[in-house]
């Protein structure tokens, strides 16, 4: 892949090359024309071309980012596996924290996603955002009642902690967006205590039990470094798309920026 790119990069140099040559000869032959008038041409040619050029290599290449990300990082990022630091209270009004609240919220409502932490946005903080829209109730309404799924208004929880209250374990299917297009079936605990703190750096608390605990528990998780993969039956782990890729042949295409 990175060599083909560098072919095509390469093809446009090129270009430029042969372009600038071509318009040197085009002003000696055309001497009895106006020179300004000869000029005006190559140099709206060479920007069009230099900005393509340019877009071409950004697109492919891509230009270096610090997080939080507007995107999610993928299994395989260092930042996934390591333990997520504790944030100091005192910091959550401070802009950096505050700057992070807001992608997290951010890419919560563009997403929909059930359950987003920092790590996924390549920041290494104790902290994850969560909901579960009511609409879920009205498309999968068997499933919404089996899985125990209730509404979750979108939230942010700063340095939680969980506490298990009831040790029976239900195993059902989970996926996550940092292992985009695979899914598997692993037992979670029926219902925790949460405790943290709010976007305010206010203490709160939640009972959460069924389809609810096992997102707290799947975020959970993530702060430790771990991923459902570490807990799940592996006969269970396959790739949600394996249908469509058989029916398309092949012609599936899986994009890792947030829908919008």
């Amino acid at each position: 892949m990175a060599a083909r790119i560098n072919d095509e990069i390469a093809y446009l140099n090129n270009g430029l090359d042969k372009l600038n040559v071509d318009l040197q000869d085009m002003v000696v032959k055309t001497s009895r024309i106006d020179p300004a008038m000869v000029q005006l041409s190559p140099v709206v040619r060479l920007t069009r071309l230099t900005r393509f050029k340019i877009m071409y290599q950004k697109w492919f290449t891509g230009t270096p980012k610090s997080p939080p990300y507007n995107h999610i990082v993928q299994i395989g990022d260092p930042v996934l596996r390591r333990k997520a630091k504790t944030i100091d209270p005192s910091a959550i009004s401070e802009e950096p924290m505050q700057k992070l609240l807001s992608r997290l919220y951010q890419v919560m409502k563009t997403s929909g996603m059930a359950g987003l932490c920092a790590p996924q946005l390549g920041v290494s903080l104790r902290v994850f955002a969560i909901q579960f829209p009511s609409k879920r109730n009205y498309e999968f309404p068997l499933l919404y009642e089996k899985r125990q799924m209730e509404f979750i208004p979108l939230q942010v929880w700063i340095n939680p902690q969980m506490k298990i209250l009831d040790y029976t374990k239900v195993t059902d299917e989970e996926s996550c967006e940092s292992m985009k297009g695979f899914s598997a079936e692993l037992p979670r605990y029926s219902k925790v205590l949460l405790t943290g703190l709010d976007h305010e750096g206010k203490e709160k608390k939640w009972e959460a039990k069924g389809w609810s605990a096992r997102i707290v528990q799947h975020e959970m998780d993530h702060l430790d470094g771990k991923f459902y993969t570490d807990h799940m039956n592996p006969e269970s782990l396959c790739c949600v798309h394996w249908d469509a890729v058989n029916k398309m042949e092949g012609r599936i295409f899986t994009t890792f920026m947030i829908n919008k």
